[in-house]
């Protein structure tokens, strides 16, 4: 996937994540080009409840079918921030998730994929990516990782779940 095809899924995610905020009546707006770990800033109609959205999208299943993610996701925890993870195939899905949920979940799949060997028995070397993956029993790098209750439809429970915005 080009840089170009990725950006534009990216704006698409976005878009469209939008377009379900003002829908249910929420206040919600692009954050600005460049803004830290937020793409969308969204209030109840009175102002009185705010949280801001770091959107990650997909148009295409890859083999796990997860989403791209980096390390400093497992840091970026906070009462407020929310991740809407948009899977753009036929029918559009939207994830929405508590940042500490991610953050807890990316770190400790990528601490169990430190601790299994590699290709050749070899130890894995760090890295900054991370993948947020709807099983976590299935092949990650090539490797099995089992992070407990995360198996198939770990995810359901997010799946179009916008009240945890807490915006109502």
């Amino acid at each position: 996937m080009s840089i170009k095809t990725t950006t534009l899924t990216g704006a698409a995610g976005e878009s469209y994540v939008m377009y379900k905020l003002l829908r249910m009546g929420y206040v919600a707006g692009l954050s600005p080009a460049g803004a830290p770990n937020s793409d969308i800033i969204v209030t109840s109609v009175d102002g009185k409840r705010t949280a801001v959205i770091q959107v990650k999208t997909r148009n295409e299943l890859g083999s796990d079918g997860g989403w791209h993610m980096k390390e400093k996701h497992e840091k970026l925890i906070s009462k407020n921030l929310f991740y809407c993870f948009v899977d753009l195939q036929d029918n559009p899905v939207v994830y929405v998730l508590p940042s500490g949920v991610v953050a807890r979940v990316l770190k400790e799949a990528h601490r169990i994929w430190l601790s299994t060997p590699g290709r050749n028995g070899r130890k894995h070397k760090e890295t900054e990516m991370r993948r947020l993956i709807p099983d976590y029993t299935q092949t990650l790098n090539s490797k099995n990782i089992f992070l407990e209750n995360h198996s198939r439809g770990w995810l359901d429970k997010y799946k179009e779940n916008w009240k945890i915005l807490n915006l109502d």
